[in-house]
């Protein structure tokens, strides 16, 4: 199948200083692939687990009752948000 309409996405960009958190608001990442492309960042759901992924980790932040997002690390961590805009 040959789509020949321009794909449009639109991405959103988090800067965060070692040891900042950011609020995690659901709607703002639902249906985004999520790309950390620098550091590290820690995902702590509600439950009280969490995770921590380095650069180059490709994530899906919807349906995993998040609370926040936190830079572990000694260094900046950047990820950004990719979704597709409606057509």
């Amino acid at each position: 199948m040959h789509d020949d309409a321009p794909s449009r996405v639109r991405t959103r960009t988090v800067v965060l200083a070692p040891g900042e958190v950011h609020p995690h608001v659901e709607d703002e990442w639902r249906g985004a692939v999520v790309v950390v492309d620098a550091g590290r960042i820690e995902l702590c759901c509600a439950a009280g687990g969490s995770r921590t992924f380095g650069t180059g980790s490709v994530l899906w932040f919807t349906g995993l009752n998040l609370v926040r997002v936190r830079n572990p690390g000694r260094d900046e961590a950047v990820f950004r948000g990719i979704t597709r805009e409606p057509p």
